[in-house]
């Protein structure tokens, strides 16, 4: 496959990471560059500083937030076609980046922090990326961020079965928690148009699918896999 930029969004709980590791089995020489967990790794190290959710959204908002990346020391590494996040040479497990508290505070903080000199940092770093691998992009805004996104997907899944998707992520019975953090979520994220669509936008509902594979099947109908 010729080297591309693949974008991957959607609904909160649809699957999106678990999507693209799955493609990275598909596409021998694609990279998956994780922008949801460059976020949360930032958010997470964040949290420690503030007592409560206000505070931080009160100290975050209108901030840049790669200078705060800077400051805080979050260093960037890919290991296994992946993007992992160190802080002071500490790798940021995937446990604490994915948790329920971490999706909540980059819900949160996502919409009114100042990301532009994120956003131009991971253009460089998709720029860079391309010139050897298909890159494989999750994150949010991908289209603001990279414009030259060759297939850009935005993934959807009916409330049920995303709800019954992070309750086993999470590993709890509380469905009624979980639903009310999804809808929370997605209140969020809409309000800080990260649910808009562009004319590249593919929709894709996996509600159905019952594997990553049968996923990835649907998205296979798009891309040239050979």
């Amino acid at each position: 496959m010729e080297n591309v930029v693949i974008g991957v969004e959607g609904l909160v709980g649809s699957g999106k990471t678990t999507l693209c590791r799955e493609m990275l089995k598909n596409i021998p020489n694609a990279i998956f560059l994780n922008g949801g967990n460059m976020y949360r790794a930032i958010v997470c190290v964040m949290m420690k500083n503030f007592k409560n959710m206000e505070e931080l959204r009160n100290k975050t908002q209108g901030t840049d937030i790669k200078m705060i990346m800077d400051k805080l020391g979050i260093e960037m590494r890919i290991e296994d076609r992946e993007t992992v996040f160190y802080l002071n040479g500490e790798k940021l497990e995937e446990e604490k980046l994915q948790s329920k508290e971490a999706s909540l505070a980059v819900s949160n903080v996502g919409g009114i922090a100042d990301n532009e000199k994120l956003f131009e940092f991971a253009r460089g770093l998709i720029d860079n990326l391309k010139k050897n691998y298909v890159v494989i992009l999750s994150g949010r805004s991908i289209m603001k961020i990279y414009p030259e996104t060759d297939y850009h997907f935005f993934i959807t899944a009916d409330l049920d079965e995303r709800v019954r998707r992070k309750a086993s992520q999470y590993e709890t019975a509380n469905l009624e928690e979980i639903k009310a953090n999804i809808q929370k979520r997605d209140e969020l994220q809409a309000q800080a148009g990260f649910y808009d669509k562009s004319e590249k936008t593919i929709e894709v509902d996996v509600t159905n699918c019952k594997t990553p594979q049968e996923a990835i099947n649907l998205l296979g109908t798009f891309l040239n896999w050979e």
